[in-house]
């Protein structure tokens, strides 16, 4: 029992990070019907941004977490408004190619300022131990899950009351059409990518906390994809929900199994679910008439 609570709750934690990123996945795809292959670069970006204003910079980590979701905000409409919407019109393909361009670009950028060597990040998120029961826990751990959580329910609430969640919504569901009620796509379009920053730029700090700062954080973004796959591309409840099972679904293999195959159970479910439902367990299903 004691394996098996530290199991999930470890399991749960890396689950909301996948979670976060696994979101900005959605918003794009719901604005834009791009996937973005750089999202786990903005994953790496954020964690190193958080390290250059904590650790370097000296900010105190309140405003050094501002800071970086701040950064992350702009970065995020930078690359909307230079890289993706002169392909606004072209075909999907040659946005998600250039997606794929940016992750080489982002990943450069870090190796040119931060250099390959993983580094400690400042922890600001306390390690303490806290009793489940028979089972000792880390309290970054617990903050991480509580802090994705939140992040999570407030981008929910975000797309589900606010003017620019429900016109992105709009976007999603039908843009010509609300192109013509006079919602502007690219406002929204810039949106999305910001959003999507932040979520990754929110994650990439919790997990620098608790595993340290490395190139390897972005390979994060490929492990994602088994989330975004299980919830559906285009579904929110379907993030959290499929991060929290890949999650939970890495860590008992790894605990119980082990021999690497944690790497490889969630990318055998991605297939599964590919031949039983090709949209997700809770992605809209498209039928086009021909």
């Amino acid at each position: 029992m004691e394996k098996f609570i530290q199991l999930t709750v470890s399991g749960l934690a890396n689950g909301m990070v996948y979670a976060l990123v696994a979101l900005g996945f959605v918003i794009i795809y719901k604005a834009s019907d791009v996937i973005n292959f750089a999202q786990g670069e903005f994953l790496l970006f954020g964690a190193y941004l958080a390290f250059a204003f904590i650790a370097q910079f000296g900010v105190p980590w309140p405003a050094g977490v501002l800071l970086t979701l701040l950064v992350a905000v702009a970065l995020g409409v930078l690359v909307e408004r230079l890289v993706l919407r002169p392909l606004i019109g072209e075909p999907i393909i040659s946005m998600i190619m250039a997606t794929i361009g940016l992750s080489s670009v982002l990943k450069g950028i870090v190796n040119a300022i931060w250099g390959p060597v993983p580094r400690a990040f400042p922890e600001f998120i306390p390690r303490s131990d806290v009793y489940l029961g028979p089972a000792v826990v880390g309290a970054d751990r617990l903050v991480a899950i509580a802090v994705a959580v939140v992040l999570l329910v407030i981008f929910t609430l975000f797309f589900r009351y606010t003017r620019e969640g429900i016109a992105m919504r709009a976007i999603a569901d039908d843009q010509q059409a609300a192109l013509s009620m006079g919602i502007s796509v690219k406002r929204l379009f810039a949106i999305a990518w910001a959003i999507a920053a932040v979520t990754a730029a929110a994650g990439g700090i919790i997990l620098a906390n608790i595993v340290g700062v490395s190139g390897n954080i972005s390979i994060i973004g490929l492990r994602v994809f088994p989330v975004v796959i299980l919830g559906g591309l285009d579904s929110i409840p379907g993030a959290m929900i499929g991060g929290a099972f890949i999650g939970l679904l890495e860590a008992y293999t790894g605990g119980y199994i082990g021999q690497g195959l944690e790497l490889v159970v969630p990318f055998v479910v991605l297939m599964i679910v590919l031949m039983v439902k090709p949209y997700g367990l809770f992605g809209k299903e498209i039928i086009e008439r021909v």
